[in-house]
């Protein structure tokens, strides 16, 4: 481990200042989720950060956050020694930074494998807090592959080891001395320590590194599709044997996805060989390729196997948009009433075709379904008018679920719906 100090000249925002996309949206409070750094007092702004040896030429793995927009960072080893460092690149989608000394023969601690960190695991953090050299602090991992909101693809390591300002991109070890992980956030109300720290697994720590060191940026590929997790009902309404897959909810026009034959319905239930059980795993797949690289996809669609051969293409530099699916029972009954779509009503919900929930009553009030939803689809089938809704569901036949496709707020997500 070793003690990182930057500097920023002439700038009065908070120090460290997390990245938006990096920041868990909790509903229950406002901005809890904290950056582990000090916070800007003057125009000259001094922070606190930690790093971990990746190689004994100095070169040094540390979070993102600590490195925006700095003018100077100085690196302090064990012995006292301190060096210069230089920036090789930051990557701030998953909070990995890179930097480098010119030094040589330094100690490089071994690295683990988080995949076989499980909860209740002890762990422990060598971090600077505060600037307090060398603290060890010590407890369990909570959860792990914790996925925060507006947190992209990082399955954080959560565990309730005390973490503070001046932590951030310190180690985290299990009990044989390995790295797991590199500590990033907090859940905090005050910006101090609550028992609820997160970090990056090492493994995906390393991969960014990689690239950072051969690129300075991290190149990433996108598919060009919305997905949700599946649930019971929606597995039931899908005709899989169990809740596991991605289920595609929108296809962008253009994309790779399209251009590979994926439509909104499918679930896609592996890639290149490797089972996906959530849509973070088809995620992970996607970020992981090589660029470019085919995905050979083993798909579900109504009920039928197909292969599709998918090659994602590079994504924008902005970052993508965060999808929170509809994550509510709902059930069908004769209290809704349906109207088609008047044009300024697609633009407005942000659908080309589908039909308005006008009016709800009795059990469907009661269950969840709202006064101006737009159903554009039923299973896999795509919804244009009241006539073609009632034509699907006819076709739906006596299944005990189907799956509406429904978009609220400009958000689209499937919906499972118990007919029985």
């Amino acid at each position: 481990m070793v003690d990182i100090r930057t500097l920023r000249i002439g700038r009065d925002e908070a120090a460290g200042e997390q990245d938006p996309e990096l920041s868990p949206d909790f509903d229950f409070a406002d901005r809890l989720a904290q950056p582990l750094a000090t916070q800007a007092q003057v125009s000259q702004v001094r922070d606190f950060a930690s790093g971990l040896v990746l190689r004994e030429d100095g070169l040094i793995l540390t979070s993102a956050h600590v490195l925006v927009e700095v003018d100077d960072v100085q690196v302090q080893l064990d012995d006292g020694r301190r060096f210069a460092a230089r920036v090789l690149g930051l990557d701030r989608r998953s909070d990995v930074g890179l930097l480098k000394i010119e030094a040589k023969g330094l100690p490089v601690a071994r690295l683990g494998d988080p995949a076989a960190t499980r909860p209740g695991d002890w762990v422990a953090a060598i971090s600077s807090p505060f600037g307090f050299h060398s603290s060890v602090t010590a407890g369990v991992v909570s959860a792990v592959g914790r996925f925060l909101n507006g947190a992209g693809e990082i399955p954080f390591i959560q565990t309730d080891v005390a973490i503070n300002p001046g932590s951030s991109g310190s180690p985290l070890f299990n009990a044989r001395g390995e790295v797991v992980g590199i500590n990033s956030l907090i859940y905090s109300a005050n910006g101090g320590y609550m028992g609820l720290s997160f970090a990056v697994p090492v493994d995906l720590a390393m991969r960014v590194a990689a690239q950072l060191e051969r690129e300075g940026a991290v190149r990433r590929a996108q598919l060009g599709v919305a997905m949700q997790s599946l649930t019971p009902a929606l597995a039931d309404a899908f005709q899989l044997p169990r809740a596991e897959g991605a289920l595609v909810v929108r296809v962008t026009a253009g994309s790779a996805a399209q251009r590979g034959g994926l439509a909104p319905g499918d679930v896609v239930l592996a890639a290149n060989g490797v089972a996906v059980r959530q849509p973070l795993d088809l995620v992970n797949l996607v970020g992981a390729l090589p660029e470019p690289a085919p995905l050979l996809m083993q798909v579900s669609r109504a009920g039928r196997a197909l292969a599709l051969r998918v090659v994602p293409g590079p994504a924008p530099a902005a970052p993508p948009v965060d999808f929170r699916p509809l994550d509510m029972p709902w059930r069908d009954g004769l209290g809704v009433s349906l109207a088609e779509l008047s044009p300024r009503m697609r633009a407005q919900a942000g659908a080309d075709a589908g039909v308005l929930v006008r009016e709800v009553e009795g059990v469907a009030r009661r269950d969840g379904i709202q006064r101006g939803d737009v159903i554009v689809g039923l299973n896999a089938e795509k919804v244009t008018g009241v006539d073609e809704f009632k034509r699907a569901l006819a076709r739906a036949g006596a299944r005990s679920a189907v799956a509406l496709l429904v978009v609220r707020e400009r958000r689209t997500a499937y919906v499972p719906v118990q007919l029985r």
